[in-house]
């Protein structure tokens, strides 16, 4: 059985390691332009070089998107931010703009091009296309169906990789090309800047009767007409093996590295047991589906893939994540002191909270102690991003990372 390649999002240097650790064969991230996600941290060129330096050391790859649809001001930017990462030497670059394929391939002829899910590629023709300009990969759009998927598969050269999105929050949109944002926030969603209008809450209002609002759905409150579920494929992987999908992608460069290791843990796992045993995969569903769970997501869906999602799809009461656990941080180091972490979210002494390493245990503790820099003992840790010395009843170790159920908060 073919393994195919399982590609994680990346916001940050720390995300990357994290998902190189948790199980990713391979992540996708965004340098400081020319991306899709321009509110991400994102990448300097000399995080860029650190990650993909970090990722080849432990046998895996990354790829850095380049997917915006490119105005006659950006080309001078994106010729040179081509050069540049020429000499940076990511295993391939994302496009979807025909002019910036054009560019990308001409500065980078010993990089592998991969199309964007932007460029809406929803048929064997247009892959083809694409595979005849020099492309590796194509990222199908989110529209299809697993039966459109195995039909172009059957159409185009093994060569020609296909990459789907499995996991991860749905556009309201085609394959990701809005234009609400532009029309009601001044906001290019296709030059990264989206402000995720579908993800706002909605009513009708009458013409001639300014004022009266009018829920479109059966709700007083009115309704989030425009807020998809999130996707879940990890309970249908012999379906997407069977579709020739040769990666596996997660959505997710906003999220958290709790986020990105949950994701990549869960379904490396799934993955590895599906192919070892089929048997032993479909025994752990519901295992799978709770332990996808315990990172933040709004209600799953499968999206496209059996045919187009009904109502059903959609979320009308509210837009926020269903978050059974809080982040806490990345241990940075660990000796007989403690362990070392930058804060994300409020802890304190006395706490419970949860160990996750990489090879999946989920270890519970308790916090003995807190310090700050400065050596200071504190009663519980309330700044985001604040450097702490943190003792645990136990053992935990350098990329561990520390979590807290929700309602322990």
């Amino acid at each position: 059985m073919k393994h195919p390649e399982l590609l994680l999002p990346a916001g940050s240097l720390p995300v990357l390691k994290t998902a190189v650790l948790y199980g990713a064969d391979a992540v996708y991230i965004g340098g400081e332009v020319m991306s899709l996600r321009a509110k991400a941290k994102n990448f300097t060129e000399n995080e860029m070089r650190e990650g993909i330096a970090f990722a080849h050391q432990h046998g895996k790859k990354v790829y850095v998107t380049a997917n915006i649809y490119a105005h006659n001001a950006d080309l001078k930017e994106a010729a040179e931010y081509f050069t540049l990462l020429r000499d940076i030497g990511p295993d391939g670059i994302l496009v979807s703009d025909p002019g910036m394929f054009d560019l990308a391939s001409s500065r980078c002829p010993d990089i592998d091009l991969h199309i964007s899910t932007q460029a809406n590629t929803t048929n064997y023709a247009s892959a083809l296309f694409w595979h005849r300009l020099g492309a590796k990969r194509i990222v199908t759009a989110r529209e299809l169906s697993l039966a459109e998927i195995s039909d172009i598969r059957a159409h185009i050269p093994d060569s020609l990789e296909i990459e789907c999105f499995v996991h991860g929050a749905m556009c309201i949109s085609y394959s990701g090309r809005c234009l609400l944002s532009s029309y009601l926030a001044g906001r290019d969603a296709n030059r990264g800047a989206c402000t995720h209008p579908c993800r706002w809450r909605y009513a009708v209002v009458e013409e001639t009767r300014p004022g009266e609002y009018m829920p479109i759905e059966e709700n007083e409150r009115g309704t989030y007409i425009f807020n998809s579920r999130d996707l879940c494929m990890v309970d249908h992987l012999p379906d997407l093996y069977k579709a020739g999908i040769d990666s596996f992608k997660v959505e997710g460069r906003m999220k958290t590295a709790l986020y990105v290791a949950t994701a990549a843990s869960v379904y490396s796992r799934a993955m590895r047991d599906y192919e070892s045993d089929p048997a032993l995969y479909e025994s752990r569903l519901d295992e799978y589906r709770a332990q996808i769970s315990e990172g933040t997501y709004r209600r799953f869906t499968t999206g496209f893939f059996y045919g187009r999602p009904d109502r059903d799809a959609l979320i009308y009461d509210s837009n926020t994540y269903v978050k059974n656990y809080i982040f806490l941080g990345i241990v940075e180091h660990a000796d007989e002191d403690g362990c070392r972490l930058t804060q994300k979210n409020k802890f304190q002494r006395g706490g419970e909270i949860e160990i996750m390493k990489p090879d999946g245990r989920v270890i519970p503790a308790s916090v003995l102690s807190i310090r700050d820099e400065d050596g200071m003992e504190m009663e519980s840790a309330p700044h985001p991003k604040q450097k702490l010395t943190v003792k645990l009843s136990e053992q935990a170790e350098e990329y561990d990372l520390l979590r807290m159920r929700a309602e322990e908060e």
